[in-house]
């Protein structure tokens, strides 16, 4: 099993600089969006994001190791791409669809992370692991809907609302 738990801990390891990254596509979005239920949203997430990357590391602890220099290059150019597209759009309603995409996107990034992670560390025997990463892949799902519901139920009205009137 030295194979698999090397791999494990590479995960983790990537994980962990991809919550730091997020975290700071979190602050940029905030900064941009002018949804209050979005920056809302985006604060809390913030929060939450900083007690997923918390996790990681004490899942990391649990196996010996620390997250080191390790660059999540999925993150990067999930971050990249959202901070390009901030740029492109002036504030408002259409931006805020833009940063839901960019935030959604890494969202959806996390979710398949984490979910290979839970079930890798379920396998291993791993179960306080498999716990710790359980939790923060159900709080990627749900920011994920929340995500979703204020689309809905704001932001899409409010851009359809300014393309008619324009």
């Amino acid at each position: 099993m030295p194979e698999l738990r090397e791999m494990m801990v590479d995960q983790l390891k990537d994980a962990f600089s991809a919550e730091k990254q997020a975290i700071q596509a979190l602050r940029r979005a905030m900064r941009k969006a002018s949804e209050p239920q979005l920056k809302q949203g985006l604060e809390a997430h913030i929060a939450q994001s900083e007690e997923q990357r918390d996790r990681v590391e004490q899942a990391l602890d649990k196996l010996g190791a620390r997250p080191g220099r390790k660059v999540c290059e999925a993150m990067r150019g999930l971050a990249e791409e959202a901070q390009h597209e901030l740029e492109e759009y002036e504030k408002g309603p259409v931006l805020d669809l833009v940063i839901v995409a960019a935030q959604q996107r890494i969202e959806h990034y996390e979710i398949a992370a984490y979910g290979t992670m839970v079930e890798l560390s379920k396998a291993m025997g791993e179960t306080e692991i498999a716990d710790l990463l359980a939790k923060t892949l159900d709080e990627e799902k749900a920011q994920d809907g929340l995500l979703t519901e204020v689309t809905r139920s704001a932001i899409l009205p409010a851009a359809l609302e300014m393309e008619q009137a324009a």
